[in-house]
């Protein structure tokens, strides 16, 4: 396993699905996060571009096991536990080590170029090529499968701030979602350790920098249209420069070959509104890594085999994106939805959870599509 980066290093993406607790189960890493100090997440909030502040969604009050809670992560922490639990599990991990070539033979992926810090480069042979290069992408890339989606052309920008205004008791940990006023933007607020906070913004590409010179004025000028943020960080230090991130939704058109798969966001990344990158990243490891023990046991590295959980895999994450989809509808409210169709509050509440595999995952947009369709109708002037 090879990083490019230097471990630990720093990662935006920090707030977890609940559903990720499995993954954690599986590679032994449970206890470890139940020691961490990582901020306990309980439930998640939305607020609306009015500043109404919806119910949280609390997960154990629809679920009371453990596996309903998660936390809120500094990457470089927690990816440095995940590096360290896979050197402790025999894998040879190396850091400061760039991928500069996938190499094949007759269409058959068979190792990788490696770059090595001191300027020299290796080849490594290899049965299976894993790409987790995250957004870089570099097989996607390399045989031109990536797919940009034409709706989701956002921008993101954030910083970090000391002593920002949680939400007092459990619900201090939450995940809080925030429309700016005219809906072209919205905010995240995620509590991290030590009274640290990760804000960010994100909006289409082409609002977010339209007359905009630097990141900090479009995040300052998105911040005087969202009053419940302002509020929040009334009292709040800014302790991080601001960064950006852009052309980060995207599938993939093809994800496994003879010898090469694809996994987390190398696969595909939809959107951050849900917090749905990290739990994706692991659960596509997890059936890539069962696929591959089960081809090298059968000496069947073909693309159908290491592929064999995609069709399943994208049945479920397809409805993450129905979701992201219902929120950027903006003659949508979720809330008059709830109140027309309560009986759907424990399906929304799963779908934040992460509980997209199984049958009945979808059935929420039985209903929600044709609300979205007859508020979209409803709103075209006569």
């Amino acid at each position: 396993m090879v990083e490019r980066e230097a471990v630990p290093r720093f990662h935006v993406g920090e707030s977890l699905m609940p559903e990720s607790f499995w993954s954690f189960e599986r590679l032994g890493v449970l206890d470890k996060m139940r020691d961490s100090n990582f901020v306990k997440k309980l439930s998640v909030q939305f607020v609306s571009h009015s500043g109404k502040e919806s119910n949280p969604f609390f997960f154990e009050k629809h679920d009371p096991r453990e596996c309903s809670q998660t936390w809120q992560v500094e990457r470089s922490a927690f990816d440095q536990m995940l590096f360290d639990n896979a050197a402790e599990k025999g894998a040879c991990c190396r850091d400061k080590t760039r991928v500069t070539n996938v190499l094949f033979d007759d269409g058959r992926a068979t190792g990788v170029e490696l770059g090595l810090e001191d300027g020299s480069t290796q080849q490594v042979k290899a049965k299976v090529v894993v790409d987790a290069t995250g957004l870089s992408a570099i097989l996607a890339n390399h045989l031109n499968l990536k797919q940009e989606y034409e709706h989701l052309k956002k921008i993101a920008v954030w910083t970090y701030f000391k002593n920002a205004e949680r939400e007092p008791g459990p619900h201090g940990g939450a995940t809080i979602i925030l429309h700016t006023k005219l809906k072209d933007s919205w905010f995240w607020f995620i509590p991290l350790r030590d009274n640290i906070t990760s804000v960010g913004v994100v909006g289409n590409r082409d609002y977010m920098l339209d007359g905009r010179s630097t990141p900090q004025n479009t995040f300052a000028e998105e911040l005087e249209l969202c009053g419940a943020m302002q509020r929040r960080l009334a009292s709040a230090e800014q302790v991080e420069k601001h960064r950006i991130a852009r052309e980060f939704s995207y599938k993939t058109s093809r994800q496994s070959g003879d010898g090469w798969v694809l996994v987390g966001d190398a696969f595909g990344f939809i959107d951050p509104i849900y917090s749905s990158g990290v739990y994706f990243a692991l659960k596509s490891g997890e059936l890539a890594a069962d696929a591959i023990v089960e081809g090298l046991q059968n000496n069947d590295l073909s693309a159908a085999q290491l592929g064999k959980w995609i069709s399943d895999y994208s049945s479920g994450t397809q409805w993450i994106h129905k979701l992201v989809e219902a929120y950027y509808t903006n003659e949508f409210s979720f809330g008059k939805f709830l109140q027309g169709h309560p009986h759907h509050t424990g399906h929304l509440t799963d779908l934040l959870i992460g509980r997209i595999f199984h049958d009945t995952a979808g059935d929420i947009f039985d209903e929600m599509e044709p609300a979205m369709a007859e508020a979209v109708k409803m709103a075209i002037p006569k």
